[in-house]
C-alpha cells in the first residue's frame, strides 16, 4: 500500500488536512494570528525604542529661593525647571505627573526673606525640601539628579574620580524582552481560541451529534486540531520573528532545535488547554467565558509585557507553573541569553506535563452534544 493510498484512507489524516485548510476561509482568525502581533510589536517597539533620555521636569514652588535654584538646576543637562506660581499649582503639577519632582522650602520662607542666602552666593545653605513619589523609578531618579545639582552648586567636590562609560547593547531593549513575551502569548491565545470556537461552533450547531453516528474516532477528532495548529504556528511564530529580525535586529542568541521544542511544546499544552476547557462547553458564549478565566491570569502573571518577578515572592510559585510563564521566559532565555537545552529543560517538562494531563482529561470528559 502507498503512503498517498494508506493518508487517503486515515481518517486523523484527513480530519487534519480539513482543519488547516478551513483557517484560510476565516480572513478574521488570519488577521488576529498574524497581523495583530505584528502590529502591537511594532506600536510597542517604537514607543518604547531606544533613544535619548529626555530632561526630567522639576517644579520649583514660590517662596524656594526660585531664581537661585533654578540657575543651579538649569546647569544641570538632566533636568528641566518649571517656575510655578502658586502653592496650589505646584501641588497640581506633581499629582498630574507634569513634574516629578518639587522643590519647596522647609520653613515656609519666602525668597525675597532668604535673598541674603542661596546657593549661588555661597553664603548659609538654604533649609530645601524635594517631594516626590518614590514607588516611580523616574521620580526617584529627578529626586537624585536634584540633590546632586544643589550639593554641587553649594561647592560640594567628589573626592572620587569616577568615570561614566555608556552602552547600549541589544538583549537589553524593551523589544528584546517584549518580542519573545508576545510570540508565547499568540501561542496561548491562537491555541486555545482557535480551538475552542470551532468544537462550540460544532456543538452549538449539532454538528458533532452527526458526527457521533459516524466511525470518526473521538482520538482522532481531537488530535486533528493539534496537529493542525502545527501546521499554522510555524507559519505564525516564523513571521513573528522574521518582523523582528529585520525591523529590530532581534537575533536568537542560544539553541534553534531548543527554541522549535519550546514553541512545539507550548503550541501543544495551549491547544489541549482549549481542548478541556470546550470538552464540555455547550455554547459560544460558555467557551468565551470558560476561555477568559483560564488565559486571564497568565495574561496578567506571566511576565507578557513586564517581568513576572514584580509579583510578591508569596505568589511566585503559581507564576512559575503557569505554562505561558515557561514558555516566555524559556524564548527569552533562548532569545537574549545563548540558552541552550540544559536551561530550559525544566520549562519543557513543565509544557509536556500541562499538555499531557489536559488531553487526557479532554479525551476522557468530551462529549459529542
Amino acid at each position: 500500500m502507498s503512503i498517498g493510498h494508506y493518508l487517503e484512507h486515515n481518517g486523523l489524516w484527513q480530519l487534519t488536512r480539513a482543519r488547516t485548510r478551513g483557517f484560510l476561509r476565516e480572513p478574521e482568525a488570519i488577521f488576529w494570528v498574524f497581523v495583530f502581533p505584528i502590529l502591537l510589536a511594532l506600536a510597542l517597539g517604537i514607543a518604547f525604542r531606544v533613544q535619548k533620555p529626555q530632561p526630567l521636569p522639576v517644579g520649583i514652588a514660590p517662596g524656594a529661593h526660585g531664581d537661585a535654584i533654578a540657575r543651579t538646576l538649569s546647569a544641570a543637562p538632566d533636568l528641566r525647571v518649571v517656575s510655578l506660581p502658586s502653592a496650589a499649582e505646584a501641588e497640581m503639577a506633581l499629582r498630574t505627573g507634569k513634574i516629578v519632582a518639587l522643590i519647596d522650602s522647609e520653613d515656609g520662607e519666602t525668597t525675597a526673606s532668604r535673598a541674603a542666602r542661596t546657593v549661588s552666593d555661597g553664603d548659609a545653605v538654604p533649609s530645601l525640601r524635594v517631594v516626590y513619589d518614590p514607588t516611580r523609578q523616574e521620580n526617584r531618579l529627578a529626586q537624585a539628579l536634584v540633590v546632586d545639582a544643589l550639593q554641587r552648586g553649594a561647592g560640594r567636590v567628589d573626592p572620587v574620580h569616577i568615570e561614566a562609560v555608556t552602552r547600549t547593547q541589544r538583549g537589553a531593549r524593551y523589544i528584546d524582552f517584549l518580542l519573545p513575551g508576545i510570540i508565547g502569548m499568540n501561542l496561548l491565545g491562537t491555541g486555545m481560541w482557535g480551538i475552542g470556537f470551532p468544537i462550540a461552533t460544532a456543538r452549538q450547531q449539532k454538528l458533532l451529534k452527526r458526527y457521533m453516528a459516524t466511525p470518526m474516532r473521538r482520538s482522532d477528532y481531537l488530535l486533528s486540531f493539534l496537529f493542525a495548529r502545527i501546521v499554522w504556528l510555524l507559519l505564525e511564530v516564523a513571521a513573528l520573528y522574521v518582523f523582528g529580525w529585520l525591523v529590530f535586529g532581534i537575533k536568537l542568541t542560544g539553541s534553534w532545535a531548543a527554541y522549535v521544542v519550546v514553541v512545539l511544546l507550548g503550541a501543544l499544552s495551549f491547544s489541549s488547554l482549549g481542548l478541556l476547557v470546550v470538552s464540555r462547553a455547550r455554547t459560544i458564549e460558555a467557551v468565551s467565558g470558560l476561555m477568559n478565566v483560564v488565559m486571564l491570569p497568565m495574561w496578567l502573571l506571566s511576565g507578557t509585557f513586564f517581568s513576572s518577578a514584580r509579583f510578591p515572592q508569596v505568589v511566585q510559585p503559581l507564576v512559575q507553573a503557569l505554562p505561558l510563564t515557561a514558555v516566555n521566559s524559556s524564548l527569552r532565555a533562548l532569545t537574549n541569553e545563548a540558552a541552550g537545552f540544559a536551561a530550559v529543560t525544566p520549562s519543557l517538562l513543565l509544557l509536556a506535563g500541562w499538555g499531557l494531563v489536559s488531553f487526557v482529561v479532554a479525551l476522557r470528559i468530551f462529549r459529542w452534544e
